[in-house]
């Protein structure tokens, strides 16, 4: 694989590859590409470890980083993924969730990497986008919500 001009780099502990694979199995236009092992040992790891891990989230490319346990994700950075039905949102958020992930509010959760993700239906975006008493039932209503639940927003833009 051609190394794109602009990648995301991820900081891990030490399991970028088990990451990538579990995105790559998780969402569509995704894969692994590369696995690279350490020529020698480092900081965090020994020669012959995997230290880095191309792959592709969504058909953004990424590359995954063993630094080790200096850095940890934060929700300064997440992935969000706008899903067209509740099926679909239910689908990405059990994934994440129910493989060692955490629920938070307003449809984002964590993997189990401690990485942030924001599963957002489609309908709250664009109920946001309509501005107005639109925007703001639907606002509201989400900020009740920890997955989205797209007939309540839905409900809401009504009114």
């Amino acid at each position: 694989m051609a190394i794109a001009k602009n990648t995301i780099c991820l900081w891990y502990d030490r399991d970028a590859e088990a990451a990538a694979r579990f995105y790559a199995e998780t969402f569509p236009d995704s894969a692994v590409h590369d696995v690279f092992h350490a020529p020698s040992d480092f900081p965090s790891g020994r020669a012959g470890d995997v230290l880095t891990v191309t792959f592709t989230v969504l058909g953004i490319p990424c590359l995954g980083l063993n630094g080790g346990p200096a850095f940890h994700q934060t929700e300064a950075f997440s992935f969000q993924v706008a899903t067209e039905d509740q099926a679909e949102t239910d689908r990405y958020w059990d994934a994440i969730v129910g493989n060692g992930g955490r629920e938070s509010a307003c449809g984002w959760c964590k993997d189990r990497w401690g990485l942030s993700w924001q599963i957002t239906p489609r309908t709250l975006t664009e109920a946001l986008a309509a501005g107005g008493e639109e925007a703001r039932r639907a606002f509201v209503a989400m900020m009740e919500m920890t997955k989205i639940d797209v007939a309540a927003i839905d409900a809401a833009r009504r009114g």
